[in-house]
């Protein structure tokens, strides 16, 4: 058994796969390691440049194992779940073959796993192109440690990146492996919220340790934004919404609108106000469900932001405003998690 096992799904690699292997080969860890690796269904080059890495890898003390299949692809949930099969690593270290890692990956987050054997180990990252997803990408470096909690429920997604996971084999284990249902499934928010479900813990290294490539070809693109809208509901609503006996919506507009009508019946009667800066929308005095099933149609309450009452769900965009949502926020002194929950 290794202590490492460095997971590698790869489809149709062969523009990124040499520097990916580069920066495994170069890693400050100097203890032996395994690289799995599944190739679903490549058509390209991958094969070759996997045995032209082979003796260079295996003469590091880089143990490899490599299988696959041709045909249709089946997916990176099943590719991740195979490549961690075959492996026998005590840590899983998940790599995809378009990023690069640090010289010092490993060992950081090693390092952080061994401290926090219930964690799924995040760090922070840059991008290539470095003008590509500048917000998601400032949003997820500048997480504080508690808002790797709250802010969880957003459509950013998880709070610590998949390109950047770690954690020990237990913890996957746990979970059960990835959902398997192919292009389409968003597997990486899948495992994450089935992890915090569990009692899992978030933890991110915060040293910069990974390239994380953004490219039309990547797999996230396939993802329809209403399957990952449902299931952070259905997250938020088990693990928040149940806890909470009232609450208010913060934006009237059309985000808030949607977020109401997709809240179980239950939770629709236990929202109490839409509040908004909007003097419009708060003119309006109330919002109407038409759509609602009931002889009496729900009839919300729309009023200022300075007089909502918490908790609140947040369904306004972070980072958007120029400051001035924020400061609206802080301005009521509320405590994040307890008084309100991010939502968009």
């Amino acid at each position: 058994m290794f202590e490492v096992s460095i997971i590698i799904p790869v489809y149709n690699g062969e523009k990124w796969l040499d520097k990916c292997l580069q920066s495994l080969f170069i890693q400050s860890y100097n203890k032996p390691m395994e690289l799995s690796l599944y190739n679903d269904g490549s058509t390209d080059t991958t094969m070759t440049i996997l045995d032209d890495w082979r003796v260079r890898l295996e003469g590091r003390d880089i143990h490899v194992i490599v299988s696959g299949h041709t045909g249709q692809p089946r997916g990176v949930g099943f590719a991740k779940n195979t490549a961690v099969r075959q492996s026998s690593g005590k840590y899983l270290c998940f790599l995809d073959a378009d990023d690069e890692m640090s010289e010092r990956r490993i060992d950081k987050q090693l390092e952080a796993a061994k401290s926090s054997s219930n964690a799924l180990i995040g760090c922070k990252f840059h991008r290539v192109p470095e003008d590509s997803t500048i917000r998601f990408t400032k949003w997820a470096n500048n997480l504080t440690p508690h808002q790797l909690y709250t802010q969880m429920y957003t459509s950013h997604g998880p709070t610590v990146v998949m390109p950047t996971w770690f954690c020990k084999r237990g913890v996957f284990d746990r979970v059960g492996g990835f959902d398997e249902g192919g292009k389409g499934v968003p597997e990486d928010l899948i495992f994450f919220y089935r992890h915090v479900e569990m009692g899992g813990e978030v933890y991110r290294v915060d040293d910069d340790l990974m390239l994380y490539r953004y490219h039309p070809d990547a797999a996230t693109f396939s993802i329809k934004q209403e399957t990952i809208w449902k299931i952070r509901i259905d997250f938020l609503e088990k693990q928040i919404l149940s806890h909470w006996p009232e609450f208010t919506i913060w934006n009237a507009g059309k985000q808030g609108r949607r977020f109401f009508r997709s809240l179980t019946d239950i939770n629709q009667k236990k929202v109490c106000a839409f509040c908004d800066v909007d003097e419009k929308k708060i003119k309006k005095a109330v919002y109407i469900y038409e759509y609602s099933k009931e002889k009496y149609k729900p009839r919300i309450p729309i009023i200022h932001y300075s007089q909502a009452k918490p908790p609140i769900v947040i369904c306004i965009k972070l980072d958007l405003t120029s400051g001035v949502f924020e400061e609206n926020l802080r301005s009521l002194n509320l405590e994040e998690g307890k008084d309100f929950i991010h939502f968009n």
